[in-house]
């Protein structure tokens, strides 16, 4: 770490009292990075969710009874189409055949033999323009009027409620990672302090003899720069070994309900910087630190 310093007229480079803080900060930054990849990654699950979902509905069609079920299941789906395509704003009506809604189950139910013969609800795909505006309660009143057991399923009420509960997940992580930066903040502060009575004589002395508050601060201030990058360092090689595990783990899940999982771009950038942010950070306490200090010196 020769490269972070200068010439000192402090021995801080043997004091013992601040040599906790590069594995204080390794630990701060390997919880920042687990947060800050949690919350890029529910950030890119809601993209997704609101991507796919919105502007769309889902018209379910019951199966009929009786000797001639098949056909007059398709009746009733001829007909919701019909009616579905009348309502203004939907642009497109496509129904979804029996293969494609046994692949929809698939992931649920890890195999779907059993359903080959059973009579399924048949589904059809609405879309709509999402600029306009549907009374959904009008238009599934008259679906389920035209057409015996059929219902509309409109997305955006349980996809909003989701998206609540996956931005309050986000903020939490978010306030997850503005505490570890208090906590590392809080053990700088301890750190600087401690040293500065350590050194009181020799700060003293320097403050005596006319050395600027900045020039005894900037020492304090290179010091905590090069203790902090080495731990952000540190704390970025465990998170990065973990953060695959985790990402192989969630790799098993996706599929079905579950969007890509995977980190977005600006995610490992931001994680990559943790460790250069902590030695800033532990950088700017410290000299700020020293100047509170050194401003109540006589």
């Amino acid at each position: 770490m020769n490269l972070f310093r200068r010439r000192s007229d402090l021995p801080l480079a043997g004091d013992a009292t601040s040599r906790f803080l590069p594995w204080l900060v390794a630990l701060m930054v390997f919880l920042a990075a687990i947060a800050v990849a949690g919350a890029f990654v529910i950030n890119n699950v809601i993209d997704r969710w609101d991507h796919d979902v919105s502007g769309t509905l889902t018209v379910q069609i019951l199966p009929a009874g009786g000797a001639q079920a098949e056909a007059a299941t398709d009746d009733r789906v001829r007909l919701a189409i019909d009616v579905m395509r009348k309502v203004p704003g939907v642009q497109s009506v496509k129904a979804l055949d029996k293969k494609r809604t046994l692949a929809l189950l698939e992931p649920w139910l890890g195999g779907t033999d059993v359903l080959q013969d059973m009579p399924l609800p048949r589904l059809i795909d609405v879309a709509v323009d999402p600029a306009a505006r549907i009374d959904l309660a009008e238009v599934a009143e008259r679906l389920s009027q035209a057409v015996p057991g059929a219902s509309l399923d409109d997305h955006r009420v349980w996809l909003s409620r989701l998206i609540n509960l996956s931005r309050t997940i986000q903020w939490l992580a978010i306030l997850v990672v503005a505490l570890i930066g208090a906590v590392t903040a809080a053990t700088v502060v301890y750190g600087t302090r401690t040293g500065m009575a350590v050194h009181h004589g020799i700060v003293e002395v320097l403050h005596l003899i006319g050395a600027h508050d900045d020039y005894i601060a900037r020492q304090f201030a290179d010091r905590a720069f090069a203790m902090g990058f080495s731990g952000g360092l540190m704390g970025l090689g465990l998170a990065l070994p973990a953060l695959t595990l985790i990402g192989w783990a969630a790799r098993r899940l996706e599929g079905g309900f579950l969007p890509s999982l995977s980190l977005p771009l600006l995610g490992y950038v931001a994680i990559g910087l943790l460790p250069l942010l902590a030695a800033a950070l532990a950088m700017l306490t410290a000299r700020l630190t020293v100047h509170g200090t050194l401003s109540r010196m006589p």
